[in-house]
Parts: structure tokens; sequence; C-alpha cells
């Protein structure tokens, strides 16, 4: 698994593209808002936090047609459904590889968009840890959706209507729980652990049914 990990990083980042493209959108995303409320830097710090986990979201979406679609095309899916390896641990290894490349660089970005968006060091830092336990929720269910499209001829289109609704409670307790790290009477640890217990939940049930439709897919 290791060994499918380190190949998928490798060929994401020989091929380029869809990392970069995420990070120029997430870029783009945060920046354009600040031009479109103006100048009152206390409102761009009060919703700074849901700019930034917007942001992230919608640029967690580009891409992840290509989360199973080029072993699909190369016949490298029929290999991995065939192999003796468990197919929930060969998606899981996919999952990660996608993530490391294409999302883990919108979480070292983020800083900088919340410094563009006047946040505090203690908004920034809640920003960052929520993004680091609730982004591999959506890649999760991104492959969930990639796998259920692989094989359709303009699957890419289909994938972020099936993700984007069911990404909504990753959105909403990612932001709830920044926004608790800097108000004093909401507590942080609840929404916080609910976001872990989402990600938790979906690493295992995101996988599977990947899994799943990619073994119905190739049937």
């Amino acid at each position: 698994m290791l060994a499918l990990y380190l190949r998928d990083v490798k060929i994401a980042m020989r091929a380029g593209g869809s990392a970069l493209t995420g990070l120029v959108f997430y870029l783009a995303v945060v920046a354009v808002i600040p031009f479109g409320i103006g100048p009152d830097l206390a409102l761009l710090a009060r919703i700074g936090p849901a700019i930034i986990w917007i942001g992230a979201l919608l640029s967690t979406l580009i891409g992840l047609e290509r989360l199973f679609k080029g072993d699909f095309e190369d016949g490298s899916l029929d290999l991995l459904l065939m192999s003796d390896r468990p197919l929930v641990a060969v998606v899981l290894s996919k999952c990660m590889a996608h993530w490391s490349v294409n999302v883990l660089p919108l979480v070292v970005l983020s800083p900088a968009m919340g410094l563009m968006l006047n946040m505090t060091p203690l908004a920034i830092g809640a920003a960052v840890l929520t993004l680091l336990a609730g982004s591999p929720a959506m890649t999760f269910i991104g492959a969930t959706g990639a796998a259920i499209a692989v094989s359709l001829p303009r699957g890419g289109l289909l994938v972020p209507v099936l993700v984007l609704p069911l990404s909504i409670p990753v959105l909403i307790f990612g932001v709830g729980a920044t926004y608790a790290a800097v108000t004093e009477p909401q507590p942080f640890l609840p929404p916080f652990l609910i976001l872990v217990a989402i990600t938790m939940i979906l690493a295992v049930v995101g996988t599977a049914a990947s899994a799943l439709a990619l073994r119905q897919g190739g049937e």
C-alpha cells in the first residue's frame, strides 16, 4: 500500500495540472471576495473562516475526476480489481495520495489567506487545524463520487454534483469549530470532535462505498 501511495503521488506530481489548478483557484476565490465586500476589515475577519473553508471545499472538487480515471484509462484499475489486495485498502491509499498532493497544499496556504482576510492568529490556527481534521473527509466523499462516475463518458460533470451536497456537514462543523475557537461562550472541542468523527466514519464508509462502486463498474 505504501508503494501504491508513492506511485500515485509521483504520477500526480509528474502530471501536474490539477494540484496547481486547485491552488490557483483557491487563491482566486479567497482573493476576489475582499474586493466584493469592500474595505470593512472587521467584516472580513468575521467571515474569514467561512471564506477559507468554502474556498478549500470548491478547490477540492478540482481534480477529483482524475482520482481513478487515469487508472481506468490505462488498464491499471483492472489489475487492481483482480489483485489479491483488499480493494478498500487500495482506495484508501489512493485517497491519501490525492489528499497529499491536491488538498494538503491548500491547508499549508491557508495561513497566508487568513492574513489576507485580516483574521486573528487564533482564528488562523483554528482554521488550519479544522482543515487538517476535516479536509480528508471531503476527499473520501469525493472518492465515492469519482468511483461512481469513473466509467461514464462525461463523469467529470457528475462528480461535483454528487460530492458537493454530501460535503455540507463537513463544512458546517469545520466553520462552526473555527468560529467557536474565537468566540468565548462557545466551546471549540465539541464541533471539532464531531468533525474528526465525521472524517473517521467517512474513512471507512467512503472507501467501502468507493470500492463497491469500482467493483460494480468493473463488472
